[in-house]
């Protein structure tokens, strides 16, 4: 498993309290991807109500903070494909 991965769940597990009110999915490029639902954070590539995508280096910006997830994906550091109320819903989760 990927270190990036490994250590994005757990920063993501330690935000979501109850977990997440749907199914989405961070896929960072050439690390793999992330699904987020009721039960937490998992590594995994499943089917989503919303995916994210970026950078590795612009996911680390999204959790420590040092990047806006509205401003990534103004600019284009951050794509987000399906439910966009949901993918809204993600941002108070990387905030």
């Amino acid at each position: 498993m990927s270190e990036v991965l490994t250590a994005a769940v757990e920063a993501l597990n330690g935000r979501l309290s109850g977990g997440f009110p749907g199914v989405a999915k961070f896929v960072i490029e050439g690390e793999g991807a992330i699904m987020l639902d009721g039960s937490g954070a998992r590594i995994g590539d499943e089917e989503a109500d919303v995916t994210l995508s970026a950078t590795r280096e612009t996911f680390e910006g999204l959790l420590s903070g040092d990047v806006n997830p509205t401003a990534a994906f103004m600019t284009g550091r951050l794509a987000v494909d399906g439910d966009m109320g949901m993918a809204m819903q993600l941002g108070s989760v990387l905030s």
